[in-house]
């Protein structure tokens, strides 16, 4: 279910009066996000050279001490029960054929237990995507599509996700604004530059710690919020803004309209998720309501460091061997 909440129209629309407890979606229409398909051929990063022509083979990975990261950090035993999903934010815009994901949530479920944790991954962290060198995370789905995202996910970090979804923020706006809003818990107060009508006089947009009723404009600058804040909160202001999603889709009875509402929206994202695939995992989304089921965490300054890449005189994260791989084991596993 909660890649149901993942699931956004995402086009620019004027808002919407907030949805009825039934309502006829037969009448909607709205524009498929429709991303650009994969290529190698990257013009936005001159570090994306391809050193082979993308396959869904898995190339050899880089090595620590002579051992292929894949070696050390092998695979955890398949359970049949647990599905990973990647949830994917783009950055692409209409008259930008490239894009990034600069918005990536490991989304593990697990039905036995109802349960779902749920990793969020900083878009600078520095990784060896197969087939085409190392670069920052956000660039791997870009160029080689979800097989070069998994890929790199399994080399780098010994876990593999099963399924993706990805959505373009360009319709936030108009889905939050649709649901009446949305109810964040921000546990940390923040103040950033912004372009709305509750801007201060210098500028920027105040959002005090506690529950905080956010219009589709306001939701979209709090998660994208970048000048006086880290890659780290940012990644934690998209789990909120996330799980707040959730709960106003669970007041629509998302579960029994399960049908009725993906039909709707997976006409504007790219997925591989079907609705024979979701219809299991949503019977779970009760449970998690109250988040009581819902493990969260971050790849943050624990499993990361500062490192600066000459070539292009960028500032990335580095991976501390291990504590990353170990994160996403314990997300992974069983209890």
């Amino acid at each position: 279910m909660l890649a149901a909440c993942g699931v956004l129209p995402f086009q620019q629309t004027a808002p919407a009066a907030q949805l009825p407890a039934q309502v006829d979606f037969t009448a909607a229409t709205r524009t498929p996000f429709q991303p650009q398909p994969p290529t190698p051929v990257v013009t936005r990063s001159p570090r994306l050279t391809p050193l082979a022509t993308p396959s869904p083979a898995i190339s050899p990975s880089p090595t620590s001490g002579g051992t292929p990261l894949a070696a050390l950090y092998p695979l955890p035993p398949t359970n049949a029960n647990v599905t990973n999903i990647l949830v994917l934010g783009s950055d692409q815009r209409p008259y930008d054929g490239g894009f990034r994901t600069d918005a990536i949530l490991f989304v593990s479920i697990h039905p036995q237990t109802s349960s779902v944790r749920v990793v969020s991954v900083p878009r600078d962290l520095w990784v060896w995507i197969p087939n085409w060198g190392y670069n920052r995370i956000n660039t791997a789905f870009g160029v080689g599509g979800f097989p070069a995202l998994a890929q790199t996910f399994e080399v780098n970090f010994g876990v593999r996700p099963d399924y993706y979804l990805m959505v373009n923020f360009r319709g936030f706006i108009d889905i939050v604004n649709t649901l009446g809003g949305i109810d964040v818990h921000a546990e940390k107060g923040l103040r950033d530059a912004c372009a709305l009508p509750q801007q201060l006089g210098d500028g920027t947009c105040r959002i005090e710690p506690g529950v905080i009723t956010m219009d589709g404009d306001t939701a979209l600058w709090y998660v994208r919020a970048r000048y006086t804040t880290s890659d780290f909160d940012r990644t934690r202001r998209e789990q909120e803004v996330l799980f707040a999603l959730f709960r106003a889709m669970m007041s629509l009875d998302a579960v029994q309209r399960a049908p009725e509402l993906f039909a709707i929206y997976s006409r504007s994202v790219d997925t591989d998720l079907t609705l024979d695939t979701i219809l299991p995992l949503a019977q779970i989304a009760p449970a998690l309501v109250e988040g009581k089921n819902i493990q969260r965490y971050a790849i943050g300054p624990g499993e990361v460091y500062d490192m600066f890449i000459p070539e292009s005189g960028a500032m990335v994260l580095q991976p501390i061997p291990g504590a990353v791989q170990a994160v996403f084991q314990q997300a992974v596993a069983e209890p």
